[in-house]
């Protein structure tokens, strides 16, 4: 077990008993590229953690080990730079820039970092780096050792914005919120204006299968954060014609087409995409709770083509990872999954053929791409918190 093996390391790393925290991954199920356009979003945490074991120190620095990079870094706590240096750290050094800036007065320690979510694949690694790294920091400000004093949200709030400024990543709130606030055998539909959230149960007889394309996928790029820019963009015109729009979310489907002819073509695309994924998500999310599942199927693959041809994120790997998909029996729906470029597809499938679609799937993709792929079969997962030994 990952979290016995890290209690033992980080006693010869650091020669001190830690206290451990964990925090899972994601994947999202439907409303993609929609959390910083204040829209919905339906996100699982999965049984992929990262773990951040710790133990204080007497001085101000803060030491941090990677099992998969094995690597030590360091830095102070009297740092207050919190632009990015392009490194793993920064992660960690951008919430607890975090943490001191909302009053937190933590102090000195030892992490060792530790993690079976897959890197570079969509599955929000980093956001599980961040959530369980403030758990572990606040820990070792808190005497107590129970980390109280800053709720979930508050908890995402602050690693989203460690991302930001610090790792220079343009994320929406969903990531952080979801390793945050998951809840087991539930997903989250969160409305990420409001960031009141639904559990929404699902299906016992549905298994939720990953497929990682093996591309890996790269948050910071430009590609990214251009996209945000473009919703920007048409926010701007859209609120120069109708009061009251603040974001897309806040554009109708009407009103897009009202519109499309003064639009830039590439803006009016990304436009559309983000409208119809609010609505496909908040259809998905009665379909769910009415057990229409063929239902939410179909909206997921519609999802796909979405972001494949107005949104532009998907890649060829991906795209015939859910066309193979879609041709197998008893695969209700198939899409990618996470910012794109790469990375992962989310696969509802009937439990009781799961095995077998992991079999077939991963020849019938090697056959057509030459790649070998990794599949994973998951649950999903209760959100972060303090981990026993």
């Amino acid at each position: 077990m990952l979290v016995g093996e890290a209690k033992t390391r980080f006693l010869k790393l650091f020669g001190a008993a830690p206290r451990i925290f964990g925090a899972p991954g994601r994947v999202n199920l439907i409303g993609e590229h929609t959390d910083y356009n204040d829209g919905f979003v339906m996100p699982v945490a999965i049984e992929f953690h990262t773990w951040v074991a710790v133990a204080r120190r007497d001085d101000r620095k803060v030491v941090v080990h990677s099992r998969e990079r094995n690597e030590t870094l360091e830095f102070s706590l009297d740092e207050t730079d919190a632009c990015p240096r392009h490194e793993w750290l920064d992660y960690v050094r951008g919430v607890a820039i975090q943490l001191q800036a909302a009053g937190r007065e933590i102090g000195g320690s030892n992490l060792l970092v530790q993690s079976d979510v897959p890197m570079g694949a969509g599955l929000s690694s980093s956001a599980a780096l961040e959530v369980a790294s403030a758990l572990a920091l606040m820990y070792a400000e808190d005497k107590t050792g129970r980390s109280e004093g800053l709720d979930r949200l508050d908890l995402a709030k602050l690693c989203q914005r460690a991302e930001n400024e610090t790792v220079g990543a343009r994320c929406g709130i969903m990531d952080q919120f979801a390793s945050a606030n998951g809840r087991a055998g539930q997903a989250l539909l969160l409305d990420c204006r409001s960031l009141e959230f639904k559990l929404l149960p699902l299906p016992a007889d549905v298994s939720l299968v990953i497929c990682n394309t093996m591309v890996p996928h790269r948050n910071v790029s430009g590609e990214y954060n251009l996209r945000r820019s473009q919703c920007e963009q048409g926010v701007k015109f859209f609120a120069s014609q109708i009061p009251g729009v603040r974001a897309l979310r806040d554009v109708s489907w009407e009103q897009l087409q009202q519109y499309a002819k003064d639009l830039d073509e590439t803006i009016f695309r990304r436009c559309r995409h983000v409208v119809t994924e609010n609505a496909r998500t908040v259809e998905a999310a009665a379909a769910l709770r009415s057990g229409e599942i063929q239902r939410f199927g179909e909206l997921m693959y519609d999802s796909h083509r979405s972001l494949k041809n107005d949104y532009e994120v998907s890649c060829a790997e991906l795209d015939v990872m859910v066309e193979l998909a879609s041709g197998i029996g008893g695969v209700y729906g198939a899409r990618m999954t996470g910012g794109g470029f790469g990375g992962c597809t989310i696969n509802l499938v009937r439990k009781d053929i799961a095995s077998e679609f992991t079999s077939n799937i991963s020849k019938m993709y090697r056959n057509r791409t030459g790649i070998d792929s990794q599949i994973y079969v998951t649950t999903a997962a209760d959100g972060a918190g303090p981990v026993s030994v």
